[in-house]
């Protein structure tokens, strides 16, 4: 953290360690990490779609973000952040861990990207303001869910688009997503708190509170023969843009 005297509300040492130990593997998609790497072009197909509504940009261009800046919490090894660059943002990256940040410069570095990574609580960083805020698997792993929103809403800038997508809270998620998953490997073991779920309707609530107007969301589920996609299906992971009200 960058100043000794802020008191962390929203990060879990526990979780930071647990995430730092993987740190190495991040990007080997076949290792411990190999779920984040089958998810990950679902989610960015939303951000681009999200992002092509927010601003009415060209479909067709390959950096709609040209111009724009990019802020990614809770960024790991910078499986987002990099894809963000690429589509044309000056991005930046946050973690709790500073073993996924070194990673992550590392990677950056090798890719020939320009990333900005940081590691620290989220309230403690001078960072500004950003277009687009990305937050994705993260609010689950909180100490405190309407402190970590309310962070998230300062660092948007006026107008600016907010993707965000967490496991919702369901017996589903609980038998599939932590028993059956950690059971068999598919994430490693200790990911994930049941309890720690947050609902759509919850997280809609909270969003209000700090000024934030969430869309309709989008699921994301697995089926044979299609693999991971977007569906109308939010009884395990949901996606969602979010704006300003």
């Amino acid at each position: 953290m960058d100043k000794a005297n802020v008191t962390n509300v929203t990060i879990r040492p526990e979780e930071a360690a647990h995430f730092s130990s993987l740190a190495r593997e991040w990007w080997n998609p076949k290792g411990p990490m190999a779920s984040l790497h089958q998810v990950n072009p679902v989610r960015l197909r939303f951000i681009r779609e999200a992002i092509d509504r927010h601003w009415g940009g060209d479909i067709r261009s390959a950096k709609p973000l040209d111009g724009k800046t990019a802020l990614d919490v809770g960024c790991g090894a910078g499986l987002v952040c990099e894809p963000l660059a690429r589509l044309g943002a000056a991005v930046t990256g946050v973690d709790a861990s500073g073993e996924n940040i070194g990673v992550a410069s590392a990677h950056a570095e090798g890719a020939g990207l320009d990333i900005r990574y940081m590691t620290g609580e989220l309230a403690s960083l001078d960072i500004g303001q950003f277009d687009l805020v990305t937050s994705l698997e993260v609010i689950e792993h909180v100490a405190d869910k309407p402190a970590f929103l309310r962070d998230l809403a300062a660092r948007l800038a006026p107008g600016g688009l907010m993707v965000l997508s967490t496991p919702n809270r369901t017996l589903a998620s609980r038998a599939l997503l932590v028993e059956a998953a950690e059971a068999v490997g598919y994430v490693p073991r200790g990911t994930h708190d049941w309890n720690d779920f947050i609902t759509p309707e919850e997280l809609d609530g909270l969003l209000a509170d700090v000024g934030l107007m969430m869309g309709a969301p989008r699921g994301i589920t697995w089926r044979p023969g299609k693999g991971m996609h977007l569906s109308g299906d939010l009884s395990l992971n949901y996606i969602v843009e979010i704006r300003q009200v």
